[in-house]
């Protein structure tokens, strides 16, 4: 089952090649934790979904580059290149010189129509190379203009012409203190679209990662490599192939197994509406969590904790609402490894946050021309604002 990734803006092909390297990297690592056969299988697994066939011996990535401008896709290409394990094929990517700076109505209005085909064909000749079509991995920054604008449109398209797949987006979450000044604009537009037409959004906070860095890793000058870096190992570690106990690999048309959106089974649920997260939630109420666990002693590993009904919504019983996979063969140099990815409350007061600043602004009009000039209307805005105070809203009733 093979994953089409699609790199957007600057944010989305720096990553997009720290994840291709990650991956590559740790499917070619000696690992003694495992049996041979199943690290072979685990090799055999991890090339099918992420890479195409070889090029004088060096795989291929299954990936669609775009971009505004060549300077950040020429860098890429050019460094996949030089490594000499993998690369990018040469004829994926597509390149714009001019553009809107961090413009989200440019990406969203004007280049993606205007270059809907181009893209749409690079991507369907990605998806010709695959026996089996798992989904799309798309990979994009929120705050900016390529990235968020046109990242919103793609996605649309590919819900609009492949249904059946699964449209998975890894977003960066902007930093609170600000990059853009229009960022919360870009925020808003770009979370209420990707609601509408992706099937999972996987959220990385800038925040979260710079303190990983400082903390963990007690790196003194953080660059957005070393940032990009912890993202490509976090990413790496959860779309890795996991084997059962019997050795079977865990195959899904959805690569993470687990519920992603709010569906309340049951009648008689309180009605949804304005919530005010002045109140401090007791804490963290999830939807679904999924444990990966790599590398020594996964067998052993106490997860009873996870398994405490208090930690899910009143209407889900645990045994719906968790999910873990074990595999002893480790990721990357790590001798033991563990990923949660979690369906929860996390991002309720970031996302309130956004919304709020994003609803001061446009209630003074501030920069709204900007957005207005090509194409995006305030009603617009007004329904994107609607939509994610009642995605607010929701998570507060779990």
């Amino acid at each position: 089952m093979s994953v089409v990734t699609v790199q957007l803006g600057q944010c989305g092909n720096q990553i997009g090649f720290e994840v291709f390297d990650a991956l590559y990297s740790d499917s070619h690592c000696p690992q003694g934790l495992c049996s041979k056969r199943e690290n072979e299988a685990y090799q055999a697994s991890s090339k099918e979904r992420f890479f195409s066939e070889e090029e004088n011996g060096v795989p291929i990535a299954r990936a669609v580059l775009v971009d505004m401008e060549p300077k950040v896709i020429n860098q890429t290409l050019s460094k996949a290149a030089q490594s000499g394990q993998w690369k990018y094929a040469q004829h994926s990517c597509f390149c714009q010189k001019e553009g809107s700076g961090n413009n989200w109505a440019y990406g969203y209005s004007v280049h993606g129509p205007r270059h809907e085909e181009s893209i749409m064909n690079l991507i369907q000749k990605e998806v010709e190379k695959c026996d089996s079509l798992s989904g799309f991995f798309i990979i994009m920054s929120m705050a900016g203009g390529t990235g968020s604008g046109l990242g919103a449109f793609v996605t649309q398209n590919l819900q609009d012409q492949y249904s059946n797949s699964l449209k998975m987006n890894q977003i960066i979450w902007p930093y609170g203190t600000g990059e853009v000044i229009v960022q919360n604009y870009n925020s808003v537009l770009t979370l209420s679209h990707l609601y509408r037409s992706s099937d999972a959004l996987l959220v990385h906070e800038n925040d979260a990662v710079h303190k990983i860095c400082a903390k963990l890793m007690n790196i003194k000058q953080i660059s957005f490599s070393d940032i990009n870096q912890v993202l490509a190992h976090q990413l790496g570690s959860v779309f890795q192939p996991t084997y059962s106990v019997e050795g079977s690999c865990h195959y899904r048309r959805n690569p993470l197994g687990i519920n992603w959106q709010i569906r309340p089974p049951l009648p008689g649920l309180p009605t949804l509406g304005k919530v005010s997260l002045n109140r401090e939630l007791h804490f963290n109420t999830s939807i679904a969590n999924l444990v990966i666990l790599r590398g020594k002693d996964v067998h052993s590993a106490d997860l009873g904790g996870f398994k405490d009904p208090a930690l899910y919504t009143s209407w889900l019983e645990p045994i719906d609402a968790f999910n873990v996979w074990k595999t002893q063969r480790a990721f990357s140099k790590y001798e033991k490894s563990a990923a949660l990815v979690s369906n929860s409350q996390f991002l309720l007061k970031p996302l309130d946050t956004i919304v709020g600043k994003a609803w001061n602004m446009f209630a003074s009009k501030a920069y709204i021309h900007q957005y207005t000039k090509f194409g995006i209307e305030e009603e617009d805005f007004l329904d994107s604002f609607t939509l994610l105070e009642q995605v607010v809203a929701s998570y507060c009733n779990l």
